[in-house]
């Protein structure tokens, strides 16, 4: 133990200092709203099977085709911060120059990954015929709306890239200048 009367430093802000939620955008609600939602049905769920004994057949399956939508609704939301993981320790080493390319690679690379996984998921959502087991929906509609997600990601990845060619400058470009906000740029 140290002799010093400092406390650790708090994982949280502490009650007077302002909580930051200025990169919180309007598209940013669907993914609280369907999270509010699994959370709902998973109680539920919970409640049928150990409180009342007699468990709902259709929560099972509706809970984990919003735990799918939770994923992939909240992926757009990491694409338009830029925080989807990155390994960055190699880019720390580098030459600011071939960071800069480096950069521009995994931009393309995300577009091109989006823009496909857009094309093939609405291929197979054409080819689903199958109705969901206990509700009357075709699952079909789960795939068009995971083709909508990652439209939106291939979209917020043509902006993101954008901007890391005109700013000159990114989170794996210059580390030193993001690490206060790592998620933003």
């Amino acid at each position: 133990m140290s002799d010093d009367n400092t406390a650790p430093s708090a994982p949280f802000p502490a009650d007077d200092e302002p909580i930051d939620l200025s990169d919180i955008q309007w598209d940013d609600a669907p993914v609280l709203v369907v999270f509010w939602g699994l959370a709902f049905v998973v109680f539920l769920q919970f409640f049928t099977r150990y409180v009342l004994n007699n468990s709902l057949g259709w929560t099972e399956e509706i809970a984990r085709f919003l735990l799918i939508a939770v994923t992939f609704i909240g992926a757009i939301m990491a694409v338009r911060k830029g925080s989807h993981i990155a390994v960055e320790i190699l880019y720390r080493w580098f030459p600011r120059p071939l960071r800069r390319v480096l950069q521009t690679l995994v931009d393309v690379t995300a577009v091109l990954f989006y823009g496909a996984l857009t094309w093939l998921t609405y291929q197979l959502a054409g080819r689903t015929f199958q109705m969901m087991v206990s509700i009357d929906v075709p699952k079909s509609w789960l795939y068009y709306g995971i083709m909508v997600c990652f439209a939106l990601m291939t979209m917020y990845a043509v902006i993101v890239a954008v901007r890391h060619v005109r700013t000159g400058t990114s989170r794996l470009i210059d580390p030193h200048l993001h690490e206060a906000t790592p998620s933003m740029e």
